[in-house]
């Protein structure tokens, strides 16, 4: 039996449900399955982190989430593969900047454009570090030591990044170009492969994240000379940023962000920066980025969208600068 009193209370909740906007109803709805697009293979760092984010998601912003791993074309594929993907909030990307705010002023050809996509919040960021390993003299301790050394020894400073076009990459060439000395550009895919070059003595140098070098920083095996941050890296205090040492073209710090549809609606850029930013606030990101040397920075969607034009205008600087041409 219902009373009266429960029918009215019952009919006027109805009522006020209805008046809410259809939008705002079916941005409250629960995702069913979320699937977060990750441009590289398991195991990466990128990967990593999009998986921990994805287990603080589930039950919350969707019922399931699956990490989807997109390599191809140096993280280009995740992108297009976003492209392709309906605007409902059940389809979202985790990648690094420089598919997005260096690619598109790299290639003459991009399947994808930077209108493509949502920007919705950061998920972590790093600084890049310039090192030397055995194969320059002890002796060379900062970015003016190094430059000189360069310049008395023509065709010995080789400088390895992980990827033609990538940030470390034209970060080392502009300091070569402003600096007025010759580096033999030396990519690999990724860090990974460069790394025991340094150790060994093959190559003399490397640009790339500054977590690839920390626990090799501490065995002394290499010398760290310079950081792309604003200010010193709290991992390491005792080196000195480019913008220290005269460089300040080259302050960068890398982010790696969530991105939607560029159709999705407001309503559910908003809902979806809501639980990034909760998954992204707990203790044990900090801890999982801490030996990485990396930094957890959820950002408000405006705060990211202006980082994100920031960012496109120094990749668009860089390019120009270098006359680099990816697909040339």
């Amino acid at each position: 039996m219902i009373t009266r009193r429960q029918f009215t209370q019952t009919a006027a909740s109805m009522a006020a449900l209805g008046a809410l906007p259809t939008s705002l109803v079916h941005a409250q709805a629960k995702i069913e399955t979320l699937r977060i697009i990750v441009g590289f293979p398991p195991g990466g760092t990128t990967d990593a982190l999009a998986r921990k984010v994805a287990e603080k998601l589930r039950g919350t912003y969707a019922n399931n989430v699956i990490v989807e791993n997109k390599p191809g074309a140096g993280g280009q594929v995740g992108v297009m593969t976003l492209k392709a993907a309906p605007a409902d909030g059940a389809h979202m990307l985790y990648s690094p900047m420089s598919m997005l705010t260096i690619y598109p002023h790299s290639y003459s050809k991009l399947q994808y454009a930077q209108s493509d996509v949502a920007p919705i919040t950061v998920g972590h960021a790093t600084d890049h570090a310039f090192v030397v390993g055995p194969a320059v003299p002890d002796s060379v301790k900062d970015i003016k030591g190094f430059i000189a050394w360069a310049k008395a020894n023509p065709g010995k400073a080789s400088i390895g990044n992980p990827g033609a076009g990538s940030m470390p990459h034209l970060l080392a060439g502009r300091l070569a170009a402003l600096a007025g000395f010759e580096i033999i550009n030396t990519p690999f895919p990724g860090s990974g492969p460069g790394i025991p070059q340094v150790l060994g003595g093959q190559i003399a140098g490397m640009s790339s994240p500054l977590g690839d070098w920390v626990q090799h920083l501490k065995g002394g095996k290499v010398r760290l000379l310079a950081t792309s941050g604003a200010n010193r890296s709290p991992h390491t205090p005792d080196a000195m940023t480019y913008k220290e040492q005269g460089f300040g073209e080259l302050t960068v710090r890398e982010w790696f962000g969530f991105f939607l549809p560029s159709s999705t609606t407001n309503e559910i850029q908003e809902r979806a920066n809501a639980a990034l930013r909760t998954a992204l606030s707990g203790q044990d990101l900090l801890a999982f980025m801490q030996p990485l040397a990396g930094h957890i920075e959820p950002s408000s969607i405006a705060d990211f969208k202006t980082r994100f034009k920031d960012d496109s205008d120094l990749g668009k600087r860089l390019v120009t600068a270098l006359n680099f041409k990816a697909d040339s």
